[in-house]
């Protein structure tokens, strides 16, 4: 049996027969849905240059640092409230209005955690995400499992990232071993499932992707940079020099609707069914780990424009801004305006949509963007000082 898959909407005879392929021009937002955009408008993306990590991490297990690192930042939107994760891997809230997955809650007693270890990342709705000098990642939790007893998509999606970050840390790769990020992810799929077990018995399941930064062996000045994806989720590599995309990830699907997912009931697994990419990088490439929250609403040059533009936009406001500005908090503003674009299009019922159109080829009558959680982690390749 495969996993729970989000519900479709029922075929119609009367299909929409008249769709533009490409969104070279958005139709007017419809009135009642910009009123409805304004009144939502206060509601903003929570946003951050770091996820949170132990106070006793241990540096990683090379002798030198890599001459290249990310400066990342992430947004996020949730359709509705993440639910608290259950114990043992979070105690019970004092109140019944506490938010114990929020970066901002400073107790360490309510950081959520697994074999006595705080849990890597944040949660967003059923998404996880995660940021780190060499390695980012987006996971999306199958949101149908909320409905089913002992099902929680956003403790799946949230684990399998912890551990597959952890993978990466503990991993012994050098300039003349080079990383195995599938194997890794196979092991953190391995430790979410033990995690997830008797006594502790929760359903779930999840996309994943994730992006590892690296050098060159043989040339050690170059930055490599090693894709891992498997189900709808994406990493798309952008070259703002060229302003052109030099990689994007492919989706995976058993049917529409359905992805390729890591869990409970789910024939796929890491080293059957994910995808591993090298990339040659450039300093100053731009690197995006996002939801389908994104890439259902906003088609390739929508993301690529908005990208650009935030870019030169945070470099113009940088230069008249007093305050001290690091290039993470470019990219924290980068992430912020892209999720900010998804969520306007998602919220609209009268927009063209890259998810209505896939609809439409599967011979549904769905119009309007996709409302989902929506999750973007952007880093840019830096070459470290020295």
């Amino acid at each position: 049996m495969i996993a729970p898959s989000l519900r479709l909407r029922s075929p119609t005879t009367a299909i929409l027969s008249q769709v533009r392929r490409a969104s070279d021009r958005r139709p007017q937002t419809h009135a009642l849905q910009q009123s409805r955009w304004f009144a939502q408008r206060s509601h903003e993306p929570r946003v951050g240059t770091t996820t949170p990590v132990p106070d006793d991490k241990h540096p990683p297990k090379a002798k030198t640092q890599p001459p290249f690192y990310f400066e990342a930042g992430y947004a996020l939107f949730a359709k509705r409230p993440s639910r608290p994760f259950p114990p043992p891997f979070l105690s019970k809230p004092s109140t019944s209005f506490s938010e114990p997955l929020s970066t901002h809650n400073q107790s360490r007693d309510r950081r959520p955690k697994v074999n006595g270890e705080m849990i890597r990342g944040v949660t967003n709705g059923d998404d996880a995400v995660l940021v780190g000098d060499y390695f980012i990642g987006a996971n999306d939790g199958v949101g149908a499992w909320g409905t089913r007893e002992k099902g929680h998509a956003a403790l799946w999606s949230r684990l399998i990232l912890h551990f597959w970050a952890l993978e990466t840390e503990n991993a012994s790769y050098s300039p003349t071993s080079e990383p195995d990020p599938v194997s890794y992810l196979q092991s953190a799929y391995e430790l979410t499932k033990q995690a997830t077990s008797e006594p502790n018995e929760w359903h779930g399941t999840t996309t994943a992707c994730g992006a590892l930064l690296s050098s060159d062996a043989q040339t050690p000045n170059h930055p490599i940079l090693y894709v891992t994806q498997l189900g709808d989720s994406q990493i798309l590599v952008i070259r703002p020099s060229t302003k052109e995309v030099i990689f994007k990830t492919e989706e995976q699907w058993h049917w529409f609707d359905c992805p390729r997912q890591l869990g409970t009931n789910s024939p796929d697994t890491p080293n059957d069914n994910a995808v591993m990419d090298r990339i040659e990088l450039q300093e100053d490439d731009v690197v995006l780990a996002m939801t389908d929250g994104v890439v259902d609403n906003l088609w390739e040059h929508e993301v690529v424009s908005s990208v650009i533009e935030s870019m030169d936009k945070w470099k113009g406001d940088k230069e008249k801004d007093t305050e001290e500005q690091t290039y993470a908090d470019g990219m924290r503003f980068v992430a912020q305006q892209l999720v900010n674009a998804a969520r306007t299009i998602a919220q609209d019922p009268f927009a063209e949509s890259p998810y209505m159109e896939k609809a439409i080829d599967e011979g549904l009558s769905i119009e309007g963007g996709k409302l989902d959680d929506i999750s973007v982690v952007a880093a840019q390749c830096r070459r470290r000082d020295g």
